[in-house]
Order: C-alpha cells, then structure tokens, then sequence
C-alpha cells in the first residue's frame, strides 16, 4: 500500500526510488533489479479476459498479434502468465426460448476458448487448480481459466452445474447487467419493469451458492446487487471472489464495491479484483458518453443480443472508433486505475485484492490498453511503494490462495 513519497531512480531502470516500509512490512521492491526482472519473477493472472466473436478462427486467431486485446503474442511480450478467459452471456428472458439461446451462447463461447487451447498445446494449457497454474506456468507455457460471467444460462435448475465444472469453468458469477433467475444486479433492466431495488437471492440462487461450493467453483459477485452479494458471501462456505470490480469509495458507479462490501469479502476470506474499466474507474464527460452510445446504435450494437450477435469485422470497426473517441476525451490513466487498488488495500490490506482487465469486454485504461502493455502495471504499483511481496499477492498469489480454499471447502 502506498505509504511514502517515491522520487525516480535511474532512467535505464525504469524504476521508481522507493524510502520506507510497504503495507506487508517487507523492503520496497528490489532496485538493484531491472523492472522487467521484477515482473518476470511474479506469477501474473488477469481474472477477467472477454472473447470476440470468431474466436479462435480465421476471423481472430489468438495465436498471432491480433485486434484482439488479449492473444498469446500479446500475453508473451507483457509478461502475463494466466487469464480467465470469460463464457459470457448477456442476460435476456426467462421464458424457455430465451434460456435456450442464452444455453447456446454459453456452449459456443466455451467451445472457442477450448478451440484457442487446442490449437496451441505447446503455448497455452487450461488450469483446473492452483496447482496446475503454478506447474503450467512453470514449463513457460501461458495458463488457461475458465470463468463464466453471468449464471443465466443454467436456466431453471443447476443439472448443467457439474460439467461446466468438469469443462474447467472455476467461478460463475451470479448476474449480470439485469436481475435473472439467481438474484439482483447491481444494474437492473429498470426500463424493462425489474425493480430498482435488489431483491436478493432468489431460491434457486440460495441453491446456487452451496452448489457451487461442492464443486470448487468460486463465488463470483461483480455485476451482482448489494443486497444479493452480501447474502451470497454470508452463505458460501468458502471464499468469495469479485473477479471485475471497482472501489466505490473512489468512483461512485453502481458496478463498484462500497467499504462494507470490501470487508465482507475480507472477512470471507475473499479478493476482490479491481478492474482496468475505464467506465468504472472514472466519471466519463456526457459528450463521450453520448459518442458511445450513437457509435453502439449506428453499428446495431446497442443491445446485449446485439452486441453478442455482431460480426467480428463490426467488432474491430468498434474498438477502432472507441480509440478514436478516447483521442477526444479526457483520458482515464493507468495512475487512476492504481487509486481504486490502493483504496481497496487501505480498507481491506493486502491480501484481499487483485487485479483485473476486462480485456476485450471494454476493459483498458490509457498505459493499459491490451495485454502486451502489462508491464506498465508493475511499474505504477512499484512507483507507490509497493514491495515485492506485495505484488505477488496483487498480481496473482491471492487469487491462489482463493482456489486452494474452495478447492479444500468442496472437499
């Protein structure tokens, strides 16, 4: 945690100075040691990495530099170790035809994440422990999770729970943008008639936790309502993960955790992944706002299905004008993305927080734009003070930590 004022060290290093203790007690981060060095000794997992339309196909491979934000090369030259790569699925009805396309959506997404680990056994393996991070990542090879984002399309019983466990899918997050059939989100469909107050767990969500409990499935409660979040930490048995969330105490979004949600997951014995979301770091200027939302109409992308539904040559034609928008704006900084991880530490301390993209699902922040550009991180966190026992839990260790007592809560 940043608790001292850094002056620069040499240039050639492209480090930071650093007097003092860090949150953990420990020395700052070696300076005798290049940055580069520093960040090859951490092991580095990005929770939450999205996947485009034609993923693992002629129309975006990721075995090459790509549109993508997160594919292999880029993952290599940043130095990060593992992501989980997301089965998302916008919510929509609950009546049997929509659940049956949101089924389809699921199946597909999974199919393209296994395409991607099909195709390069040699560069990327898929992780179904702890254990298997920390030994995949020892041959050098890049890491695999599975994450899904949004329980949706389990539908109306949890039948489908167990093999999406034995495909490797390691969190399930409760909702998503709109209350489903598990509980509230933190963004219900209002316009659609959902009430603006979260309802809570819902019964089959009160299935849902300890199910997922008995299967080694972390608890995922980003995108998931107050209300439903706490009751959801205060009946896992084990801890909780938010996979993709801000500090409300720095940014005001609904998508963000206030204090109280932060140390209910310290008291879990959770983490909470702070997100590299521009939307979620800082307030926006209503001109952007407005330039993003004609740009989603124009491209027919204004909606979750239509988003979902786009071409992957819509879906480069909208990260191409987002950058061009970006250029118009205020600009929102790696430097602020690192307040919500600072605010977070100083509420909760240094075990309980971590680091995520969003890559590819909107995530990125001006220094952090895709995954080749991961370094900058380590080099923002080390510039506050940060030691190297720090960043190890930051970046990866406390995510592990996490599994391994899921892992042992399911046995």
């Amino acid at each position: 945690m940043r608790i001292f004022t850094t002056t620069a060290m040499a240039a050639a290093l492209g480090l930071t100075a650093c007097q003092g203790e860090t949150s953990s007690g420990s020395q700052p981060a070696a300076q005798d040691d290049s940055l580069q060095a520093l960040h090859d000794r951490l092991l580095l997992i990005d929770t939450h990495v999205d996947i485009g339309n034609g993923y693992a196909t002629d129309a975006l491979d990721p075995g090459g530099f790509s549109a993508a934000q997160v594919d292999l090369p880029k993952m290599r030259a940043g130095g990060l170790d593992a992501a989980f790569f997301i089965v998302y699925t916008g919510q929509g009805g609950l009546d049997d035809v929509a659940l049956a396309a949101a089924h389809r959506a699921a199946e597909d997404n999974y199919a393209a994440i296994n395409r991607m680990i099909r195709a390069y056994p040699d560069e990327i393996a898929l992780a179904r422990t702890a254990d298997e991070v920390e030994a995949i990542a020892a041959t050098g090879r890049r890491v695999a999770l599975i994450g899904m984002e949004n329980a949706y399309p389990l539908g109306n019983t949890l039948d489908d729970l167990p093999l999406w466990a034995e495909r490797g899918v390691r969190y399930v997050s409760v909702t998503h943008f709109g209350n489903n059939q598990f509980g509230g989100s933190s963004n219900p469909n209002i316009a659609n008639g959902e009430p603006a107050e979260d309802p809570g767990l819902s019964e089959l969500g009160r299935q849902l936790i300890p199910a997922l409990n008995d299967l080694g499935i972390m608890v995922d409660i980003s995108h998931v309502g107050k209300t439903t979040m706490m009751q959801a930490v205060a009946l896992s048995r084990a801890p909780v993960i938010a996979s993709h969330s801000g500090a409300h105490g720095v940014y005001q979004n609904a998508r963000n955790l206030d204090d109280e949600q932060l140390l209910a997951i310290r008291d879990n014995g959770g983490v909470a992944q702070m997100v590299a979301f521009r939307g979620y770091v800082q307030p926006r200027v209503p001109e952007h706002d407005a330039a993003i939302a004609a740009l989603r109409v124009r491209l027919g992308m204004d909606t979750n299905a239509g988003y979902a539904n786009a071409t992957a040559a819509e879906h480069q034609i909208y990260r191409s004008e987002l950058a061009a928008l970006r250029g118009q704006f205020p600009g929102v900084t790696i430097s602020d993305f690192a307040d919500h991880i600072d605010h977070a530490i100083s509420v909760v301390g240094v075990d309980h927080v971590g680091i995520a993209s969003d890559f590819d699902g909107g995530g990125g922040v001006d220094g952090w734009e895709d995954a080749s550009e991961t370094l900058e991180v380590t080099r923002e966190l080390v510039s506050r003070g940060y030691s190297e026992e720090d960043l190890a839990k930051i970046w990866g260790g406390n995510v592990l930590r996490v599994m391994r007592a899921v892992e042992a809560a399911a046995e």
